[in-house]
């Protein structure tokens, strides 16, 4: 029952986009740091297009507790943030194509949203906390 609640629908939705938000501020970082290297292409990463689909495709978390019990579509985990290069682009005559301005922006941006996420997922873990300590 408790491997059921951790990895329920909520939990891993938010389990993914603290994952792809770290993975991101690693892209942004290399992009920043690569700033001033010739012919470098920045990268971005996908993932919220993909989180917004899976979630669409989610009903209700329901959990079977009988066999003859219907099943509830379920959130199966499988999307995955991907790296995407942007070589379309060339902010030099060197080749380079990081804005610096850009990407500090993501960085912060993306702060402000691994910080939404993280919080999110304190509430749902308190949630389930206190339902654990009330129902005893």
């Amino acid at each position: 029952m408790l491997e059921s609640i951790l990895s329920s629908a909520p939990a891993s939705i938010l389990e993914k986009a603290l994952s792809s938000s770290a993975l991101r501020q690693q892209v942004i970082s290399n992009n920043i740091a690569n700033v001033n290297t010739p012919g470098f292409k920045k990268s971005t990463v996908s993932f919220e297009d993909k989180l917004q689909g899976a979630i669409n495709q989610i009903q209700l978390p329901l959990t079977r507790t009988h066999q003859n019990h219907l099943d509830a579509g379920r959130f199966d985990g499988s999307m995955k943030p991907s790296v995407v290069v942007d070589n379309t682009t060339s902010m030099r005559v060197d080749g380079n194509n990081v804005d610096v301005d850009k990407e500090m922006a993501s960085l912060a941006k993306n702060s402000i949203y691994y910080s939404a996420v993280a919080q999110q997922m304190n509430k749902y873990y308190g949630i389930l906390k206190s339902a654990i300590r009330e129902g005893k």
